[in-house]
């Protein structure tokens, strides 16, 4: 797979003024190109997972529509918890080790605080976290075109 110019993106604390406005100047570089741009394939050849353990159609639909605005390609599931291997008992360790194999990022909304930092402890592409219950949420701080090319 491709590789994103990307850290994982865990708490907010990780952003100082210097970073935040680099991450805007790159997303209004995105939002030009797509505005200006709209056949853009930027992206073309990446795909991000959207693994989702609780609902959330705001935030999940935001990075869904960025990344294929600029042509890339999303798998999608909007209820992890209740659909797919965990409802069995897998870990989320495991079914992190398996999406990574079929994505280049991994946007990950969990129940529990501390989940996207355990993620990211293991994965072999960026995590970003969508929300980790009562914890961080730090994509937030800005859409989801800024994180691609930070």
């Amino acid at each position: 797979g491709h590789k994103f110019q990307l850290d994982d993106v865990l708490d907010a604390q990780q952003f100082d003024r210097d970073i935040l406005n680099a991450i805007f100047e790159v997303a209004r570089d995105m939002e030009n190109i797509e505005r200006n741009s709209p056949e853009s394939q930027i992206l073309k050849g990446y795909l991000m997972a959207t693994l989702f353990y609780e609902p959330s159609t705001r935030t999940r639909l935001s990075f869904e529509s960025a990344m294929r605005r600029l042509g890339g390609d999303v798998l999608t599931t909007e209820n992890a918890r209740e659909f797919s291997s965990a409802a069995k008992g897998e870990t989320l360790e495991d079914t992190i080790r398996t999406v990574e194999g079929y994505s280049d990022l991994i946007v990950l909304r969990h129940f529990e605080s501390g989940a996207a930092r355990r993620a990211a402890a293991i994965a072999s592409v960026p995590i970003v976290n969508a929300g980790d219950g009562p914890g961080q949420h730090p994509s937030q701080v800005c859409m989801f075109p800024c994180w691609i090319l930070l």
